[in-house]
């Protein structure tokens, strides 16, 4: 029988805690993916936020390291400045990294930290019951804003990439989704790219990946992958905001 696919390497076989429909669980195999294809995992060191997230550390083979809450930049940036030659990545939710770990994640861009941000954009805190995110869109419910978020009161939301694009210290800035093959197959190729970018010294990398959360959306699967094409992906447009370069540092 030929084999069409299987688990990779890096991936443990740990089940998923994650929702039905919950876009984590395919992230988290396409950086397994990479780190197999690069030949890192010996000596890849990723970190885990606080957030629906927080159990990355029993899904990986490589080695984990949990993080305070928003504090996964700082973490990062202290493993890989001792151990230079590891290969260290954080896995954020908006709640972690655009919340309470802004000003870690603008001061680790800002300084060109060679680590690498995966950062999960579902508009909403997932694993506290759905309250008002960084990220929540203009208008839109959850448990704190029964009415919609009301851009008066509580500001507009935070496009990351776009605001960390302008740091000197950013070598990569791409925001990519997981609704469909394709878009599979371009998150996984931005997310190597990032990989590699980092052992090639160019400096703080993030990947911005645009996600579902149907349990605090309160929708089905489907549902949820159609709002975020009619709702997230307008407000949050893919593409490449800064890319160093494969001859530049």
């Amino acid at each position: 029988m030929t084999v069409k696919g299987e688990r990779p390497h890096a991936l443990t076989e740990a089940p998923f805690h994650y929702c039905p429909g919950c876009t984590h669980g395919i992230v988290h195999r396409l950086v397994a993916e990479v780190i197999d294809e690069l030949g890192v995992e010996g000596r890849t060191v990723g970190v885990a936020s606080v957030g629906c997230s927080v159990f990355t550390y029993n899904y990986f083979n490589c080695d984990m390291v949990q993080a305070p809450h928003g504090r996964a930049p700082a973490v990062a940036t202290g493993v890989k400045r001792a151990r230079p030659d590891n290969v260290v990545f954080t896995y954020q939710g908006d709640g972690d990294l655009a919340a309470i770990g802004m000003g870690e994640t603008v001061h680790a861009a800002a300084r060109g930290e060679n680590i690498v941000a995966i950062f999960i954009n579902n508009a909403i805190y997932g694993m506290t019951g759905g309250q008002m995110a960084p990220t929540t869109l203009p208008g839109q419910v959850t448990q704190t804003s029964p009415y919609g978020r009301d851009v008066k009161t509580a500001g507009n939301p935070i496009r990351v990439c776009e605001l960390l694009s302008s740091l000197d210290g950013v070598a990569l800035a791409e925001r990519v989704t997981v609704d469909s093959v394709k878009n599979v197959r371009a998150a996984k190729k931005a997310i190597k790219k990032a990989f590699e970018y980092q052992m090639a010294g160019k400096g703080y990398c993030i990947v911005e990946v645009v996600s579902t959360c149907p349990t605090n959306w309160g929708m089905s699967p489907t549902d949820a992958i159609q709002w975020l094409r009619d709702n997230m992906i307008p407000y949050y447009p893919l593409g490449v905001y800064k890319d160093v370069g494969e001859g530049e540092q």
